[in-house]
């Protein structure tokens, strides 16, 4: 449900606009607004979870998804859907590290790969369905439902959480560091709008995008020198130094921001150079999914057996294949088939890359440090895929720019579709544009061989299991 949120809403942008009688601008923030809301409150998981327990955690979070939901659906203004929607980010920000802990921590070391692998599922198939279910919704029932789908799974999920999660048994209070929280938060925050501003202003050195950037990453800096010196810090960042847990995340924020920002590209071309609306697009954006899902599982089982830094760079050496294969036959009318098969390999590729190395990261700890751990690994992910679809949006509204020498009717989001005389004239320099913006996107993948050299080449130290097997008291 919270991933899915994310993509499912964007097709439904429009709809809103008109019905809200509103501008795109403005209404813009029913999805900059969730984001903003999960990038602040994912950083409070750890020590929520430490502090209540992570069943209470993830039915409270699901809880609040649930009602920010049933009232975005019942949103009379677009001002009321917005406040809604921020209501909905800050339960759905909690929901997926709550989720990553307790399946973690119930497996012990020795089996997080498979379970790495399960939670990939939705991370992969929610940018896919998104669009496809929220164009169905949007088009054939009613923009409100885009929204209303997710009450009766949250009272499945809420009831399931109940029974079969084991209770949680009190642990000795640790005090919130409140200085990190009151850095960190707003610093992401801040961040986050000043990137998404600056690429919808297509220029980061505007006065307010800068401001946001520099306050942002100004803060964000100022917390990681509290929580290396603090006693309990609301993240801890010492776990950095541990060869194994630095590894993953430095491959995790050169693969995500490459690989999200380059997720954009295709349904942004499908839609500007070959005409087909968002259902279609979706749809036609599928075959990735699909090819995740064959090799999910497997490059869970092989990181259990023989560690996860074997499969992380197999799968980087696929992905940056196709990456490259974009970048080379993307064209005005490339085959809907080749490029299917394209997206196939890239998703056969991920299957054995962004969960095997979240797997290197959690495998090394002990039952204590996984919760923080799933949130710094949360919060490098939010924050890589929002500067990734920002940035390579501001290299491909460039590159566009270039090609088509300011002019044309190519914007990328205009609501005037150009002549079939003029797209005539247009798609080619268009079609360029997208493929050499997938360069860059090559460039940052291939980056991530350097830190993913150094992820464990060999399965989980069964004496870590066994200190991670030992009393849960929540599982």
């Amino acid at each position: 449900m919270s991933i899915l949120d994310v993509t499912v809403v964007n097709v439904a942008i429009n709809d809103l606009a008109k019905e809200f009688n509103t501008s795109l601008a403005t209404i813009q923030w029913v999805a900059t607004g969730y984001t903003l809301a999960l990038a602040t409150v994912i950083p409070i998981t750890g020590w929520a979870s430490a502090r209540f327990g992570t069943k209470r955690l993830y039915m409270a979070s699901i809880g609040l998804f649930v009602i920010g939901s049933t009232l975005a659906g019942l949103a009379w203004s677009a001002e009321s859907l917005i406040l809604f929607r921020v209501l909905q980010g800050l339960g759905g920000g909690m929901i997926m590290p709550a989720a990553m802990t307790i399946m973690t921590q119930a497996a012990g070391p020795q089996r997080v790969g498979q379970v790495m692998s399960i939670v990939g599922v939705p991370m992969l198939l929610g940018p896919i369905l998104g669009p496809i279910i929220g164009g169905y919704l949007v088009d054939d029932v009613s923009w409100r439902w885009i929204f209303f789908i997710n009450l009766p799974i949250g009272i499945v999920a809420l009831l399931l959480a109940g029974r079969v999660l084991k209770r949680d048994e009190p642990k000795p209070a640790e005090r919130l560091d409140l200085i990190g929280l009151l850095l960190l938060s707003p610093g992401l925050a801040s961040l986050i709008y000043g990137v998404a501003k600056g690429a919808e202003e297509r220029d980061f050195l505007q006065t307010q995008p800068l401001i946001f950037t520099v306050v942002g990453a100004v803060l964000v800096i100022g917390f990681v020198f509290r929580a290396l010196s603090a006693q309990n810090p609301l993240i801890d960042l010492r776990l950095l130094r541990r060869r194994s847990v630095a590894a993953a995340s430095g491959t995790m924020v050169l693969f995500i921001t490459a690989f999200m920002g380059a997720m954009l590209l295709l349904p942004l071309y499908y839609q500007t150079v070959r005409g087909e609306g968002a259902m279609t697009a979706g749809l036609l954006f599928a075959p990735q999914g699909l090819g995740a899902m064959v090799t999910m599982p497997i490059g869970g089982k092989l990181t259990d057996r023989i560690g996860p830094g074997r499969v992380v760079l197999f799968g980087l050496v696929v992905v940056v294949l196709s990456v490259a294969g974009f970048a080379t036959v993307l064209g005005a009318d490339t085959s809907y088939w080749v490029l299917g098969s394209v997206l196939f390999v890239m998703g056969l590729g991920m299957g054995m890359t962004m969960m095997p190395t979240m797997a290197a990261a959690i495998q090394t700890l002990v039952h204590d440090e996984v919760p923080r751990a799933s949130t710094m690994l949360n919060i490098i992910q939010q924050v890589s895929a929002s500067i990734g679809t920002a940035g390579m949006s501001v290299l491909l509204a460039n590159r566009l720019t270039s090609e088509l020498g300011g002019g044309g009717g190519g914007e990328i989001g205009s609501t005037q579709k150009p002549p079939p005389e003029v797209m005539a004239k247009i798609a080619g320099p268009m079609a360029d544009a997208f493929q050499h913006t997938y360069l860059y996107a090559l460039g940052l993948i291939a980056l991530a061989f350097i830190p993913a050299l150094l992820l464990p080449r060999r399965r989980p130290d069964t004496t870590a299991a066994t200190k991670a097997d030992a009393p849960m008291p929540m599982h």
